[in-house]
């Protein structure tokens, strides 16, 4: 049984996975937290007391690490006794940490594909670019290391593989929806790091279609969706993580994902990007300081944490798989809704953050109890559903099924 956990990381997700940590530390044993910047883990550590979130008196301390540096990352990992590691770092930091972990043998976990700062929107499959290299390091050091365990990526995977083990007998398309309904008031902002959130807009959209990748312009493909709770939203196809892994799993079907989008936040993004304020290439103003555009846009915008108290309404996420059930054409919508305040509420985040922090979590529950602790790399679809949908229930991130007949059941 593994146990001890450091979590790599110190933004909104970071303090969800800190609460349900803490809520469920009579599993997981001491935990830590580590970022570039010590006083924000501090912080964290601060307001999972404040809510009285630990489950049993114990062990939670805060370390600065820059976690780019992948010895530094194994000495804490070494000095902590960390057996599992949850990293809800940058995407910038995926592979520096995931090689920690194979040195000390660590599981590791995280919420999104790794990035290279210098490049946007690599070549497809992007997980072919970097982590899955790392398949054989793995298991020769017999290292669990599971990939984008967030929700997109992540719960929505384990989707994928509940419709194919339960619902359906053939699959043939999976179409990703993830709407928020959800307002935090600002004139703009991003529900997670802005640098992040506009990067995976300005590039190609990649779907996997007719057995091969198709390529797309951001909002140039629309449509509406009626959606439980939510009701009628607009979503356009946008490339995404786990597009990229299930299209392997599933490469005889269609793998699509939908992300809502307001008119408001499409004309503030386009001005944006038309003006050249969202690249990654520097320039030099006019007194000679060189700049980053987009990270002068990131640091003008709201903290993404900061949304959090003022946050209302709902999220909802969720796959409809379509295929076919006893010689029949068939279709499930397999989903989840998160409310903003109850978020907040309970771990003072607001939904998006709630929907991404918890995930993990359950799987660190999992790895630390044998269920998933497979010794080797994997995507989510590649492990068992079941255990992963029932415990994220059980910790607030409800599965539910509309059947093709309409039905519309808990899992």
């Amino acid at each position: 049984m593994k146990r001890n956990v450091l979590i790599i990381g110190a933004g909104g997700v970071a303090q969800v996975v800190a609460h349900k940590c803490a809520q469920n530390n009579d599993i997981l044993g001491e935990l830590h937290i580590a970022s570039r910047t010590k006083a924000k883990c501090d912080a964290i550590i601060a307001s999972v007391h404040e809510k009285n979130a630990m489950k049993q008196p114990g062990t939670f301390e805060a370390h600065g690490v820059d976690a780019t540096d992948t010895a530094a990352v194994a000495d804490l990992i070494r000095g902590t006794g960390a057996q599992i590691v949850i990293n809800v770092g940058s995407p910038f930091v995926n592979m520096p940490v995931l090689e920690a972990c194979i040195q000390t043998g660590a599981a590791y976990m995280d919420t999104a594909i790794h990035e290279d700062p210098a490049k946007i929107c690599e070549t497809p499959p992007w997980y072919g670019n970097y982590e899955w290299k790392r398949r054989a390091a793995c298991a020769e050091a017999g290292v669990t290391a599971i990939l984008g365990v967030g929700f997109d990526p992540g719960v929505v995977n384990a989707y994928a593989r509940l419709a194919e083990e339960e619902l359906l007998d053939t699959i043939e398309s999976i179409d990703i929806v993830d709407i928020n309904a959800g307002s935090h008031g600002r004139y703009f902002a991003t529900n997670f790091d802005p640098e992040i959130n506009f990067r995976e807009f300005t590039g190609t959209v990649y779907s996997w279609q007719g057995g091969a990748w198709q390529t797309n312009r951001m909002f140039e493909i629309g449509r509406e969706w009626d959606l439980p709770v939510v009701g009628k939203q607009k979503a356009y196809m946008t490339g995404h993580d786990e597009v990229h892994s299930l299209s392997a799993r599933y490469s005889h079907a269609d793998v699509r994902f939908w992300m809502g989008f307001g008119d408001h936040y499409i004309n503030v993004f386009t001005v944006l990007k038309n003006l050249g304020l969202l690249s990654e290439q520097p320039v030099k103003t006019a007194e000679g300081q060189e700049v980053i555009p987009l990270k002068v846009v990131k640091a003008v915008l709201p903290d993404p944490a900061s949304l959090a108290p003022d946050y209302t309404g709902k999220t909802c996420i969720g796959d409809l798989v379509k295929g076919t059930k006893d010689g029949k054409p068939a279709e499930v919508f397999v989903y989840n809704v998160a409310d903003h305040k109850d978020a907040f509420d309970e771990v003072g985040s607001q939904g998006i953050s709630y929907t991404a922090g918890v995930p993990p979590v359950a799987a660190a529950i999992l790895i630390a109890q044998g269920t998933w602790d497979v010794a080797r790399m994997a995507n989510v679809e590649d492990l068992e559903p079941r255990p992963f949908l029932e415990l994220l229930g059980r910790m607030g991130l409800p599965t539910r099924v509309i059947d093709t007949d309409g039905t519309d059941r808990a899992l």
